[in-house]
């Protein structure tokens, strides 16, 4: 049988926080990844474009402006990846939320480039000739290959394609957060109502998985019932001062009437 298991989960009210720190965070984390988008559009990308397109050298007399850029990008995507960073620890301990936090964080990289680089579309610089590469020395004009095509069209893509990936980032992290509130709802369920008794641990794994720093485990854990003893496997994250071993009592809450709503937790009241 399988359960469910809180090692240093966090309670509901945590998880509330921990919400409204992503919210905050992320509302600075997308306008830094939009500076970077339009900096880095108009600074890089537009230099590389009209290279690739023209066979020339497009730094030309606008070195300074595009160097200016560069450098604020650099700025720009710093601040974004260390406020992005921040999001990731803001959204608490457990698995879930970690997971979480990351596709949050990756929601307001794309969305925050989108802006950007949608804002910058009317400053990128027109190719001085549009279907053909301008001719090297005395040689003859040769037309744009597909990916030429694409590169042309790329002030439209950049924003495109990022805005696609934040329309499915935002689906996914709904359907986390969603699925993260009825596993809360039904660990404080178990919390409030569940029958609670102890445990003892039968078998431990070692995962080979750091959470913040904390060590996970699979365990299985057998607990007393009213049908006789039952054993649940599943995960938990612990600090070191609390890894499980065998032998190790823990504490079990289930609900008599749903064999698979199942709480351990380390240690013993």
């Amino acid at each position: 049988m399988y359960g469910f298991m809180s090692g240093l989960s966090d309670p509901p009210r945590s998880g509330r926080r921990a919400g409204r720190r992503l919210w905050l965070l992320g509302i600075p984390t997308t306008l830094a990844w939009a500076a970077a988008g339009w900096s880095g559009a108009l600074g890089m990308l537009d230099g590389f474009r009209l290279m690739s397109l023209n066979r020339l050298d497009s730094w030309g007399v606008d070195a300074g402006s595009a160097a200016s850029l560069v450098l604020f990008f650099s700025v720009a995507v710093t601040v974004a990846s260390s406020l992005g960073f921040a999001m990731l620890w803001g959204a608490g301990m457990s698995v879930n939320r970690l997971g979480i936090g990351f596709r949050a964080s990756s929601l307001t990289a794309a969305l925050g480039v989108a802006l950007g680089s949608g804002v910058a579309i009317p400053s990128w610089t027109p190719p001085e000739s549009v279907g053909q590469r301008l001719p090297f020395l005395d040689g003859k004009a040769e037309p744009w290959s597909d990916v030429d095509w694409v590169v042309y069209y790329e002030p439209y893509l950049l924003p495109a394609v990022s805005a696609l990936v934040a329309l499915v980032l935002i689906v996914v992290l709904l359907r986390a957060f969603l699925s993260e509130a009825e596993e809360e709802d039904r660990t404080e369920a178990l919390r409030q109502r569940g029958r609670r008794v102890t445990g003892h641990v039968v078998h431990v794994e070692f995962t080979n998985v750091w959470v913040m720093g904390n060590p996970r485990f699979v365990v299985h854990v057998r607990f007393p019932a009213e049908t006789g003893e039952r054993t649940v496997v599943a995960t938990m994250v612990t600090s070191l001062f609390q890894a499980p071993s065998r032998g190790s009592a823990v504490t079990v809450r289930y609900d008599p009437q749903d064999p698979e709503a199942v709480l351990v937790e380390p240690g013993v009241p």
